[in-house]
């Protein structure tokens, strides 16, 4: 999992689910008749992440060595060369979209040699690339459609605070309403705070706008803010430079009750689950992609009570960055808003390792316009393949693969 908030949620997760499967040892299975009682095996659930301190870290590396943890749950902290597989049969990544092509390929070169992993990658977050090689057939896919069961209705607007004054104020009174009704509220910001440097794709966002725009929202700004316009709410900070243990604190919080109020930064995108958050706002929406906003409008509406988020920006109507907005108001179909993102970023360099959309190696085909053309393809190549798998009757075809080089190859063949 990409974070630690996340990967603890899933061991935790893990660890119920299991019950006392989740400890090692022969335990009598529970679930059998009195007249067919047996034995069955628990094994031990690992957690492992950056933050480990150095005798939880070595009790972790010693159980997935020694094979006495069968269910190893972590972060990056998984890829580094310490960690020793005793016998590596399942991957499973969630968030796929926040590892590399080369850091998935890592885990499954664990392996015991000879052998290779089952590979599941897992994502909720509409991007490119992902979808690129969907089409593509690369993965065999299987698609959730439907929202979970028990989901509540999350109702999305655009609030512009140059045309829209009022609808800005009317936002914090919907706040400490939501906050009174005893709900959760998250503030998202772009920026930690002042210091925070604008990044280069901001700056450059802004140039090809040529607009002047007022001061990056940030988190320090507007927890002062909501401090004084909320001062019976229980508010909180929540950010990367924070400790692990601060940030814990602060979920904990909104999980008790007692934090009302998060003003956050995007570390909050992925691995909250909060089903009383009602309300979601995001400072300067503009700044955040198409698959950001997806994943943050997520962490509200997670259990029956409907949801409100808001994306205040001053983008220009019209503007790529206000469709932006207006394609995540309009649906809360990842699907659909996949294919919108595809469309305005490209579908990255399928060949190769590049993430966004900038080049491609296809000269002539794209992924969008094309995708019928693209799955037709992969019927005849696959046929062909059947009948004919050293290509000796495509003597063309077989030397137009063999051109590939070395590094496309490697890269079709991790992902």
């Amino acid at each position: 999992a990409p974070t630690e908030v996340l990967a603890s949620q899933h061991a935790s997760g893990i660890r119920s689910l299991l019950g006392s499967l989740a400890h090692a040892g022969t335990l009598l299975d529970a679930a059998s008749t009195r007249n067919d009682q047996r034995d069955v095996e628990g094994t031990e659930v690992v957690l492992l992440t950056g933050s480990a301190r150095s005798a939880q870290r070595r009790e972790a590396l010693d159980a997935i060595a020694t094979n006495r943890a069968g269910l190893i749950v972590g972060t990056h902290a998984l890829l580094e060369e310490s960690v020793e597989f005793a016998d590596l049969g399942l991957v499973v990544i969630d968030e796929q979209h926040r590892f590399g092509v080369e850091q998935r390929a890592a885990l499954a070169r664990r392996a015991p040699e000879g052998t290779h992993p089952h590979v599941l990658v897992m994502t909720a977050t509409p991007i490119p690339r992902t979808v690129a090689m969907t089409v593509f057939g690369d993965l065999d896919v299987s698609t959730l459609t439907e929202v979970p069961a028990g989901r509540a209705q999350v109702n999305t607007h655009v609030v512009d605070p140059r045309t829209q004054p009022a609808h800005l104020e009317r936002l914090w009174q919907r706040a400490e309403e939501e906050i009174r009704a005893g709900h959760r509220v998250f503030f998202v910001c772009p920026r930690i705070d002042a210091h925070d440097a604008d990044s280069e794709a901001d700056s450059e966002a802004d140039s090809e706008a040529g607009e002047h725009k007022p001061p990056v929202a940030t988190v320090e700004g507007v927890y002062e803010e909501a401090q004084m316009r909320l001062p019976d709410a229980h508010i909180a900070a929540l950010h990367g430079r924070m400790s692990g243990q601060e940030k814990d604190a602060v979920m904990s919080g909104l999980a008790n009750g007692g934090v009302d109020l998060a003003v956050s930064t995007t570390v909050i995108e992925v691995g909250v689950d909060v089903p009383d958050a009602t309300m979601m706002v995001v400072f300067d929406a503009d700044r955040f992609g198409i698959s950001q906003l997806h994943q943050l409008r997520g962490r509200i509406g997670r259990g029956t009570l409907p949801g409100v988020c808001l994306l205040v920006s001053s983008a220009i109507p019209g503007s790529p960055a206000r469709q932006r907005l207006d394609a995540v108001a309009a649906t809360r179909d990842g699907f659909e808003l996949a294919q919108r993102d595809l469309e305005i970023r490209r579908e990255g360099d399928v060949l190769g390792g590049s993430q966004s959309g900038v080049r491609s190696s296809l000269r002539l085909l794209r992924v969008v316009e094309d995708a019928d053309v693209i799955v037709e393809a992969r019927v005849m190549a696959e046929e062909l393949l059947a009948e004919d798998p050293s290509l000796s009757t495509q003597p063309a075809l077989r030397a137009a693969i063999a051109q590939l080089d070395a590094e496309q190859a490697e890269f079709l063949d991790k992902s």
